[in-house]
């Protein structure tokens, strides 16, 4: 009994280890799965880990980088919301000082190894102390993602991103679309789903003659000849047929484009936009 007694009066508590405090920083425009997975990176460095998290604000980027999509709130809120953030820093700076680092008491800035120029003039890379007082952990990025290449995929089907908001009730003056281009995506889109049920219409049409062909009970090579013959002349009149239709629609259209071109120009009534430009840059045929 007694040398339980000893046993327990000579044992002492083990301290909890404090977290190891990584800091990451960055933009975060448009987040997405490779800017989490950073963000894990750095969370997993250590056993217990704290993760802080810098945001540079609307002003400092665009100076420095350039426009964003999304406001810097917008980029404060989705960090928040990734699990692997314990701590968001927003007014983040462009460059990491001492003074930082003493403030919020971090131990080690994880970000990927690429140097980042320094725009604002203080060094050549941003990361450049961190890196010299060994205090920089290395993280890896995720090919085939980035905001960059989200904004490109943007740009690359812009006109129909752009119809797709206006079917969804958004004006073309909340899309920044002049009135001229509405009305040609409009045609467009609209001579676009027409050749997609004439498509299918035709594989149709080609079902309904080899059923029939079966009932008939034709030789396989006398049946795949006529019906090779049938199917191409229907397609040759039925494509002449759209062509013509949409070359009248298309006339159409200009027609009042022109009309409404010379109303505007004799009331001085035209939208304040006034582009009535060949914007074929933005327009696909």
């Amino acid at each position: 009994m007694e040398e339980q007694e000893e046993c327990q009066v000579g044992e002492t508590k083990e301290t909890p280890t404090p977290p190891v405090r990584v800091y990451a920083d960055g933009i975060y425009d448009l987040f997405h799965f490779g800017h989490a997975r950073s963000l894990e990176q750095a969370k997993k460095l250590f056993p217990n880990t704290y993760l802080l998290v810098g945001c540079c604000n609307d002003e400092i980027t665009h100076k420095y980088k350039g426009k964003t999509v999304m406001t810097e709130k917008e980029r404060y809120e989705s960090l928040r919301h990734c699990r692997w953030v314990d701590e968001v820093i927003p007014d983040a700076p462009w460059v990491i000082t001492q003074e930082f680092l003493d403030k919020h008491q971090i131990d080690y800035v994880a970000h990927d190894s690429l140097p980042y120029a320094d725009a604002s003039g203080a060094g050549k890379d941003v990361y450049e102390y961190v890196k010299s007082v060994g205090k920089f952990k290395e993280t890896k990025r995720t090919d085939g993602i980035s905001t960059s290449d989200i904004i490109m995929r943007i740009i690359k089907d812009y006109n129909q991103y752009v119809m797709r908001n206006l079917d969804r009730g958004y004006t073309r003056k909340e899309l920044g679309v002049s009135y001229v281009k509405e009305k040609r995506l409009r045609m467009n889109m609209g001579l676009k789903k027409l050749q997609e049920r004439v498509k299918k219409q035709q594989e149709e049409v080609g079902k309904k003659i080899q059923t029939v062909g079966k009932i008939a009970g034709m030789h396989p090579n006398e049946w795949v000849e006529n019906a090779d013959r049938l199917v191409a002349g229907f397609l040759e009149m039925f494509e002449e047929g759209c062509h013509k239709m949409g070359t009248a629609i298309r006339d159409r259209i200009q027609e009042r484009l022109r009309a409404q071109q010379l109303k505007s120009l004799l009331y001085d009534e035209w939208d304040d936009d006034n582009e009535f430009y060949d914007d074929d840059e933005y327009y696909t045929d």
